[in-house]
């Protein structure tokens, strides 16, 4: 393990090593990856979207057991029961809270107030100058490289604009740049264009500390740069995943014909999550106010949870859809956390020195 090489803003503000942070994927970002990433210095971030109420106090709880370094959770800001779960961390004394959507400024306050990191994504420059005029104390900025949701423009473009609107607002806040980035070079040129740290999600993924099956990360360590797909057929909004048998189906199936499996994924989703018609319907509405979508994508939405599930817990691939970056096919082997943390902080550094040379 090695001791600290970078330090930057967002290592100062987070109190971690190292300038990485293992991104909040649902079912994959359980206790045994972020407590890898926590111990090797990088800062974990437990998906809680996926979790239970009572499933996300159980998983803090664990991750608290096998680390004593600062963690995150990320949060969904629409979710009928998001001032419960603020009131988890704070009573946990979670170090991070970060959020998929723009969180409410009142929730910002609270988590402020006492003392969490609040963190949220954003995919344009806009949103970063919102949250910050809202109190938020950084932001992740994820490129349409990235896997999961994800936006057009890429990292490349998407940073820079960000970086130059909080600039622009006098605002000093740290910037962790996301989608595409997977070793020391990418920290080193995040880190050149002015950004704090790299977000990665799909790199994490394929370690050995994640619980995702084997047979499941073999699966994507055969894939290229060109097999992966944008589709919104999934879950009405634009969804980065691996090209598989069954996205192919789904993206040349029409809208009725995907009613049917809509709705037994629904069911399934409201079993696993024991919420209620009403909790279900509560969250809907809030999703819809949050994001702006429509009933039928709202429909769509279910599939999500259910399809990830099966494909990266249960092993299914038949019946579940593996979220997925760009970056997949330049990944090729399973190292551990602290080796993968390691080797690109090693990297960046290296990557710096050199570019540091050319200067006369």
């Amino acid at each position: 393990m090695i001791e600290q090489q970078l330090r930057t803003p967002f290592t100062d503000l987070v109190g971690v090593r190292h300038p990485v942070v293992q991104t909040g994927m649902g079912w994959v970002s359980g206790p045994r990856l972020v407590s890898g990433t926590a111990n090797a210095g990088g800062l974990g971030i437990l998906a809680s979207a996926t979790m239970s109420y009572e499933e996300l106090e159980s998983a803090i709880v664990e991750v608290k057991s096998r680390t004593d370094q600062p963690f995150g959770v990320n949060l969904r800001a629409d979710a009928g029961d998001a001032p419960q779960r603020v009131e988890l961390l704070i009573e946990h004394g979670v170090k991070v809270a970060s959020f998929a959507l723009q969180p409410k400024p009142e929730l910002v306050k609270r988590l402020k107030d006492h003392g969490i990191v609040v963190m949220p994504s954003i995919g344009a420059a806009k949103h970063a100058v919102k949250v910050a005029g809202w109190g938020a104390d950084a932001v992740m900025v994820q490129g349409g490289e990235g896997g999961g949701h994800t936006g057009p423009v890429p990292t490349t473009l998407l940073l820079p604009s960000v970086l130059d609107a909080l600039q622009g607002i006098g605002s000093d806040m740290p910037v962790v740049a996301a989608g595409g980035f997977f070793d020391g070079r990418g920290l080193a040129a995040a880190l050149t264009y002015g950004a704090s740290a790299v977000g990665m999600g799909t790199r994490f993924l394929l370690t050995a500390d994640s619980a995702v099956p084997d047979a499941v990360k073999q699966l994507y360590l055969e894939r290229g740069l060109t097999d992966t797909v944008v589709t919104a057929k999934v879950d009405g909004m634009p969804h980065r995943m691996l090209r598989t048998d069954l996205v192919e189906q789904v993206e040349e199936s029409s809208r009725w014909k995907r009613l049917g499996p809509t709705t037994k994924r629904t069911l399934e989703f409201k079993k696993d999550s024991g919420m209620s018609w009403v909790e279900i319907a509560k969250d809907g509405r809030a999703m819809k106010k949050a994001s702006g979508r429509t009933l039928g994508q709202m429909a769509l939405a279910a599939n999500t949870p259910t399809m990830l599930k099966a494909g990266l817990v249960d092993g299914d691939t038949d019946a579940g859809v593996l979220a997925s970056g760009q970056v997949v096919g330049l990944i090729d082997d399973l190292p551990t956390c602290e080796e993968l943390i390691d080797r690109v902080v090693t990297g960046a550094v290296a990557e710096l020195r050199r570019g540091a040379s050319y200067v006369v």
